[in-house]
């Protein structure tokens, strides 16, 4: 593999300008950025999740590690593909794996009976960061795709399927820590 990255600062974007991997330039502040951006965050905050899990006490580190080492690659190729217009990297075993992978984590979780809160345990916690990011990246990437009509399918189906796989995860990464949810509780101000 050849020097992708022989120089990091280029003066090319010091007038408010970046360029697409197809070569052409557009304002820093395009929706294409903008999505490109929210992919960006979603990927790095998959990464905090990841070395979060790594560090506690969990069971079957290998396994989340190699599901979330994953998401963050094909979330790099989302990233190229909105990077080039009309580029497809990502492949639908992407989506087939998390589908299965919800389907393995969530046949040992109590069904919900109420609304979860976004807390609990650190790694429940940044999971559900990292879904509502995921929710932010899919609400950016379709604004493109609907001015644009150059997102293909599997893309959105990524975003879609991940802020699914997430959300199922904070409930098991709650489980394996021996947590329990955090229920919502309507009428709580009746309580003070």
């Amino acid at each position: 593999m050849g020097h992708r990255l022989s120089k990091i600062y280029t003066r090319t974007g010091d007038t408010g300008t970046t360029g697409l991997g197809d070569g052409s330039r557009v304002t820093k502040d395009d929706l294409r950025i903008h999505a490109l951006g929210d992919v960006d965050e979603l990927n790095a905050i998959i990464g905090v999740l990841r070395a979060q899990i790594s560090n506690s006490q969990i069971v079957d580190q290998a396994s989340w590690d190699k599901s979330l080492s994953l998401i963050q690659h094909w979330l790099f190729d989302l990233g190229g593909e909105v990077c080039i217009p009309n580029y497809h990297l990502l492949q639908s075993v992407c989506i087939e794996y998390l589908e299965q992978d919800i389907d393995r984590m969530n046949q040992d979780l109590p069904m919900l009976k109420e609304f979860i809160l976004p807390a609990g345990s650190l790694n429940c916690s940044y999971a559900h960061q990292a879904r509502a990011v995921c929710r932010r990246a899919e609400r950016s990437l379709m604004t493109v795709h609907a001015r644009d009509q150059n997102i293909q399918a599997t893309a959105l189906q990524l975003l879609n399927r991940l802020s699914d796989w997430l959300f199922v995860a904070s409930r098991a990464l709650q489980r394996d820590e021996g947590g329990n949810e955090v229920l919502w509780q309507k009428n709580i101000n009746d309580s003070i």
